[in-house]
């Protein structure tokens, strides 16, 4: 199959274009820089030059191609208007890429996220929150899922909330990079909450079991860790970087602090028995000690 991807040049893009190649297909992926095409050229994928709010260029890559897998965002959570910003730029290009596969019955694979259930782990069944900071993204998937009436096998992959590799990655990797800044291993609240987490290689796998099975308007979670206390999280920071561990106030953590807060704990049996997706990489508290002082 020829997959156009979105995003493949990221912490997960990359690992599901290696994915994609090592099990047959063929990889058409979105390059928005020299750099990136040069990144997904060494890494024996076809590129398209564009970024994402290149209409055109999306959707010139879905009409060659077998299937999608969006990936990408700009990640810009530095203020409320900017994660704004970026939710409109991501429901601009899966409308446009939607439209492009209308009526072919090809798989459009898109990335979401796991969602907080008070009190329990999320399942695959429970419905994606449409307000918070991210809930526009949340109705942008609920749109993608509803082109299997259209005739696109569309699916949705939700991630968790750190996606890591190498000790790199995701939420734990923010907590990382703001203890390297301030000189103290945080943590929101009381610690207790429970973030999920994911290797991406292992990630990847399930991208392209999607890809290859799931059924039309279906969800699936990519979730390795049910939940890992943030606390502990922390201390593996603290003590690879050789700093305090300390409580902060949420507050400080700017557009994210409540969802860093959020006790969130999700589950992924229903994805591992129903697509045979099974994790065999390291959880992420063992994927932590990788962290480098």
């Amino acid at each position: 199959m020829r997959v156009f991807v979105t995003g493949g040049t990221g912490l997960i893009g990359s690992a599901v274009v290696a994915e994609l190649l090592g099990n047959g297909h063929s990889v058409l992926a979105l390059a928005r820089s020299d750099a990136s095409a040069q990144a997904v050229e060494a890494a024996g994928a076809e590129p398209l030059r564009g970024g994402l709010a290149d209409l055109d260029a999306l959707r010139a890559g879905a009409g060659q191609s077998d299937g999608v897998i969006h990936l990408a965002f700009s990640n810009d959570f530095s203020s409320p208007e900017a994660l704004a910003n970026a939710v409109a730029e991501e429901s601009a290009a899966l409308a446009a890429l939607g439209e492009a596969l209308v009526g072919t019955d090809r798989p459009f694979v898109t990335v979401s996220g796991t969602p907080a259930v008070p009190g329990r782990a999320s399942t695959e069944a429970d419905p994606l929150p449409t307000d918070g900071p991210v809930g526009g993204r949340s109705r942008t998937v609920t749109a993608v899922l509803d082109l299997a009436s259209r005739g696109v096998r569309s699916s949705a992959v939700r991630m968790p909330r750190t996606v890591h590799k190498d000790g790199t990655g995701g939420f734990a990797g923010m907590l990382t990079g703001i203890a390297r800044t301030t000189g103290v291993s945080g943590y929101p609240g009381d610690g207790a909450q429970r973030w999920p987490a994911v290797h991406a290689l292992d990630a990847a796998v399930l991208f392209r079991l999607a890809l290859e099975q799931a059924p039309a308007g279906s969800a699936w979670h990519a979730v390795a860790d049910e939940g890992d206390q943030v606390r502990d999280i922390a201390a593996v920071i603290g003590r690879r970087l050789n700093l305090p561990v300390e409580q902060v106030p949420a507050e400080s953590y700017g557009t994210l602090g409540p969802i860093f807060a959020t006790d969130q704990p999700s589950s992924g049996a229903h994805t591992r028995q129903a697509l045979g997706w099974e994790p065999k990489h390291p959880g992420l508290l063992a994927d932590l000690e990788n962290i480098q002082p």
